[in-house]
């Protein structure tokens, strides 16, 4: 899909020579990257190239120097916001392994961000019954076990629900930027499926997806409009779907090859 050349809109998140660091590590060196509303984009890669980094400095964890680059996200500098203010303007990371949260309740959890999410938009609160059918909508549509709702978040959820319950979180969040970080490792195929079909289900002009996976498989189920291959911190390639398919074939080290006789 390349109806973008010719594209005159600003990106939504624009990154421009981005540098990370972990402590005295550079992990990042120098990435660029322009994603556009209404754009699914893959960021594959090995282990340790820097994937995690990038979808992680981008929601604002903490651990991360930035040390040179910028980020633009709907015109501002998104470095400088605070994590909440990030969720606030839509920004949204599905962890890699989601944590658990004792004590608060899963529903509760969801409630808060949401009514934050809307108190920001200058609208108002929904009522606990629409939050309670827009909920148990989410939860018939992830096949999700409607007891775990009233749980503490993910405590006693084996990989499968948690990765469901982070998706009815997207979906409840509707955010305008979803990160979504290894979101098949450990999944079963049934899993995979469900939160493909979320992923695909939340297509639209309005919003987009970074989707960063190890392995090609996810993207059997969603197509990627544009994939980047992370190599040692920097997008050594970058293609269309079938980008994924040749590198699931030729494995990493091909690529790690062809960037260096390039590089």
């Amino acid at each position: 899909m390349s109806h973008h050349n010719g594209d005159t809109r600003p990106p939504m998140l624009q990154i421009a020579n981005l540098h990370v660091a972990i402590g005295d590590v550079e992990i990042l060196k120098g990435v660029d990257l322009a994603v556009r509303l209404g754009e699914v984009h893959a960021i594959m890669g090995p282990n340790g190239s820097g994937k995690s980094t990038l979808v992680n400095v981008l929601a604002g964890r903490p651990g991360y120097t930035v040390t040179q680059g910028e980020v633009l996200y709907e015109g501002m500098d998104l470095l400088r916001m605070l994590p909440e203010e990030r969720a606030r303007a839509g920004v949204f990371l599905a962890f890699q392994y989601p944590v658990e949260l004792p004590g608060v309740r899963n529903w509760q959890f969801i409630k808060t961000a949401v009514d934050s999410i809307r108190r920001h938009k200058g609208l108002k609160e929904l009522s606990v019954r629409e939050f309670d059918r827009l909920l148990q909508d989410k939860v018939r549509t992830m096949e999700f076990d409607p007891e775990l709702i009233k749980r503490a978040v993910n405590e006693g959820f084996s990989g499968g629900e948690k990765k469901r319950n982070e998706t009815i979180q997207l979906l409840m969040l509707d955010p305008k930027l979803a990160l979504l970080d290894e979101t098949d490792s450990g999944l079963d195929i049934d899993a995979l499926r469900t939160v493909a079909s979320a992923v695909n289900t939340r297509r639209s002009s309005s919003n987009a997806t970074i989707l960063v996976t190890h392995y090609q498989r996810i993207l059997n189920y969603v197509t990627p409009d544009h994939v980047h291959i992370l190599i040692d911190g920097r997008l050594v390639m970058f293609g269309g779907p079938a980008l994924a398919l040749e590198v699931e074939a030729k494995g990493y080290d091909w690529l790690r090859q062809a960037a260096e006789t390039t590089g």
